[in-house]
């Protein structure tokens, strides 16, 4: 599996009117590329408009300004990555196997969406600035119920050492180390994603956790 890079900017042709839904995807897809390339400063609702193909006029048809763009970013990544642990944390497993499926789980994504990842948790914008209430409320639940996981471990007295939550944060931070590097430095000779994915949460999971 090759290490997926941030994409840089193209400008596409003037495309003709279409389906409302699709429009948007294409739209929150080329605003991630550019303010990964460009930063959030940057970045001009032209810019996007030319790199999807439409009209500046056209998009505000979507979206009121690259703020409300930023945010439906966010909410949209926030969303999935909620998605993933809620569905893994129902699961009938151990507490063990649940923390490592959910790093697993976080880290594919990062290399499925390296422009999002990058841009929502690696600072290329403050992005805290544009989230609202309840996107912040998601973000926490989606921390919760991986670190939830992590104190059960704690509880049944198998950390080698820490607390459910320091442990559950340098477990997030290791995690995210990777992927950041990774995609953020995509010229770097990086050892197959499949295994470097294995060997990190091997390497984790053996070392913090007692058998």
């Amino acid at each position: 599996m090759p290490v997926t890079t941030a994409v840089t900017t193209r400008r596409s042709a003037r495309k003709p009117k279409g389906d409302g839904h699709l429009r948007r995807a294409e739209i929150l897809e080329a605003a991630e590329r550019i303010f990964v390339a460009e930063g959030y400063e940057g970045a001009t609702i032209r810019k996007i408009a030319d790199e999807v193909g439409v009209s500046s006029t056209a998009l505000y048809m979507h979206f009121p300004d690259k703020g409300g763009i930023l945010l439906e970013i966010c909410e949209r990544t926030i969303i999935q990555l909620l998605e993933r642990n809620a569905a893994i944390a129902a699961k009938p497993l151990d507490a063990v196997t649940r923390v490592k499926l959910m790093l697993d789980s976080y880290m594919r994504w990062g290399f499925e969406h390296p422009n999002a990842y990058l841009l929502v948790f690696a600072g290329v914008h403050p992005v805290s600035t544009v989230w609202h209430e309840g996107t912040a409320d998601m973000g926490a639940r989606c921390y919760e119920i991986f670190s939830g996981a992590v104190r059960e471990i704690a509880a049944e007295g198998r950390l080698r050492s820490g607390t459910g939550d320091s442990a559950a944060q340098a477990l997030w931070a290791a995690c995210h180390g990777v992927v950041a590097l990774m995609t953020g430095r995509p010229n770097f000779a990086w050892a197959p994603v499949d295994e470097v994915i294995e060997v990190t949460l091997d390497g984790l999971m053996h070392g913090l956790v007692v058998d």
